[in-house]
């Protein structure tokens, strides 16, 4: 509480930023440890956790007070005008201090208290287990192994301790090759698929430079490619452009040269560094807040910003990665410069388009656990969650939930999980209010004992697990299907509800999805309905009618017209709606499955109905 200085301040203004008629909210500012608070007239609260911030902007005095603009992390942009300069003065001085934090124990993730006991939190950390996620992919087995030359982080310190190696890489084999790859992050196992023994390995680059080579590595390379009996040659698909891969070998480092290793086929796929990610976020989110912009200016700048076609270049690297397992059954060796960006988000993608089970909520789950958080992605650096340096940070996961959004849009009854799902993960990646993205690999996570002092994300999603599952899923259609999206220019879109999710004066839309949870919701209490009064047809059959259910049933009665008639009322605004989206998605046939099942169930019940007030009469 050291860095606050005014705790409340009264009388200010919240601007809507699209408002074209300056509307304003007037209310009460309040500063606390973890967050700042702002109600309004009508007790309307608006929470902004101070870990979310990314700016804090204080513009020159006016007449109607002192402007402080706030950026958040989650896309979200607040307006403020302040009455006097000094309260907006300490309340931008408090918010930069609160904002960006020295040391890990100061993160709001060390003083969260859920209300749970040890076990309950010990519990919630024990929930995704990798060693069964591994044994569900069928390893060990007789090709794959399980090694414990990382057991003490002596091999590569940002890698997890269980590495998964050819069952024919020795350990000398393993040790050397690390002390030629960048970081230490040598060759090993991210997906085998079942029943072929195609796999996804993943590495950082070669410490090759222009002409050295390393036996250890092009032996384990060659074990790699022999742990796949189906396919003699495997590729090794460099994420980065050739020209960034050329420039690290100047450097040396930089890529495989296919002379010195044996059956293997080199592939560059172009995705641009994290550097290039974060301008052109920056660009994208210039567009996206310029007032009045026409229709054509907005696309001119979404465009201009590259954001989409960057989405598109990670998409497509997964899509080659896939098509090399499925249709030529070969495996695959990715990497980028160190291996925990561009790597994490081919590796992940390209096992999301290869097995269903990921596109679970729980498989999800596994594999962020699995290909981000256990193989090292930075997310400290990446997110900015300490004060460090800002060229570290880069929208890297942000990217790999937007590409999963994307596959969504493509394939609505493919996952079990909604939109709402990612944009939770998303707010979570920056909120430090759980432990799962602290850290920057699982040695540090264990050094500052998160499973010991803070709580896991993934229970805390289980338990609200209804806001997030998807009505359109078909678990039995998609348990074998392997997605092969179409990148074609027209199927990228912009994400509005991740960027304009706060903005609720914006073009506001009626979810689709949501209609259809609702319709669940209503069918469940409607077959609940029909039960209750299939038990009422056959008390009467047995004569057993008390004179309050003759009340209830009689045909005249005001309950029962009033109860036909709301229920009648109720199926108009469902119907035109479905009417409305006819057409408007490959998901058609399951929105009109849905219409149809409501409707069953409301003639049900009306039938039924009359059928008990007839019984009665």
């Amino acid at each position: 509480m050291e860095h606050i200085r005014t705790t409340k301040v009264e009388q200010v203004k919240l601007l809507d930023r699209f408002s074209t008629n300056n509307k304003a909210q007037t209310g009460t500012l309040y500063l606390t440890a973890t967050h700042l608070l702002f109600i309004d007239a009508q007790q309307k609260e608006t929470w902004i956790l101070h870990h979310h911030i990314a700016s804090v902007e204080k513009l020159a005095l006016t007449t109607s007070g002192c402007p402080l603009v706030i950026q958040c992390k989650n896309f979200r942009i607040v307006h403020f005008i302040v009455p006097r300069e000094r309260d907006c003065h300490d309340i931008y001085n408090s918010l930069l201090q609160l904002s960006k934090q020295a040391k890990y124990e100061d993160l709001y993730a060390f003083s969260y208290n859920p209300k749970q006991n040890d076990t309950e939190r010990l519990n919630g950390w024990q929930l995704i287990d990798l060693a069964a996620e591994y044994e569900r992919m069928g390893v060990p087995n007789a090709n794959w192994q399980l090694s414990d030359a990382n057991r003490e982080y002596k091999v590569c310190e940002t890698y997890p301790r269980e590495l998964y190696v050819p069952r024919t890489a020795s350990r000398p084999v393993i040790v050397g090759s690390s002390n030629f790859r960048s970081k230490g992050r040598l060759p090993v196992l991210s997906y085998c698929r079942q029943g072929t023994e195609a796999a996804i390995c993943r590495c950082s680059q070669p410490l090759s430079g222009f002409s050295a080579r390393c036996l250890e590595d092009e032996h384990l390379l060659q074990a790699i490619s022999k742990a796949n009996p189906g396919n003699r040659y495997m590729y090794v698909v460099d994420t980065r452009p050739k020209l960034n891969a050329m420039a690290n070998r100047a450097a040396g480092k930089g890529y495989e040269n296919e002379d010195n290793y044996s059956n293997i086929r080199f592939q560059f796929v172009g995705i641009e560094n994290i550097h290039v990610m974060r301008s052109s976020l920056q660009k994208l989110l210039e567009v996206n807040g310029s007032k009045g912009l026409s229709v054509s200016d907005f696309y001119s700048g979404l465009e201009s910003s590259g954001w989409l076609r960057h989405i598109k270049a990670v998409l497509d690297a997964a899509i080659f990665l896939a098509k090399a397992i499925v249709v030529e059954n070969a495996s695959v060796l990715v990497h980028c410069s160190d291996g925990w960006d561009r790597t994490s988000q081919v590796c992940s993608l390209g096992s999301l388009l290869l097995d269903s089970y990921y596109r679970t909520l729980k498989g999800f789950m596994v594999l962020i656990e699995k290909d981000w958080i256990s193989f090292g992605h930075k997310f400290s650096e990446r997110c900015g969650h300490l004060d460090g340096d800002p060229k570290e940070v880069s929208p890297v996961f942000t990217q790999f939930l937007e590409c999963v959004w994307h596959l969504t849009e493509q394939f609505p009854q493919a996952f079990e999980f909604n939109e709402a799902f990612l944009l939770q993960i998303h707010e979570h990646i920056h909120s430090c209010q759980f432990g799962n993205f602290l850290g920057n690999c699982q040695k540090e996570r264990e050094e500052l004992r998160l499973k010991e002092r803070t709580y896991s994300l993934w229970p805390f999603l289980l338990d609200d697990k209804k806001k997030y599952l998807n009505p359109l899923y078909s678990s039995k259609s998609q348990r074998l299907t392997v997605l092969e999206p179409n990148t074609a220019s027209f199927n990228f879109k912009f994400w509005r509800n991740m960027y304009h999710q706060f903005d609720r004066t914006l073009h506001p839309r009626q979810s689709v999805l949501n209609i259809i949870m609702n319709m669940n919701e209503q069918n469940k209490q409607l077959e609940e309905d029909i039960k209750d009064l299939e038990a009422k047809i056959k008390q009467c059959k047995n004569g057993i009618l008390t004179k309050d259910l003759l009340q209830v049933v009689h045909p005249e009665s005001p309950a029962l017209k009033t109860s036909l008639c709301l229920k009648e009322q109720s199926l108009l605004p469902v119907k035109d709606t479905l009417r409305a989206i006819e057409g408007s998605s490959p998901a058609d046939n399951r929105y009109c499955d849905y219409a149809e099942e409501f409707s069953k169930s409301e003639t049900t019940v009306v039938s039924l109905e009359y059928g008990v007030a007839r019984m009665t009469c």
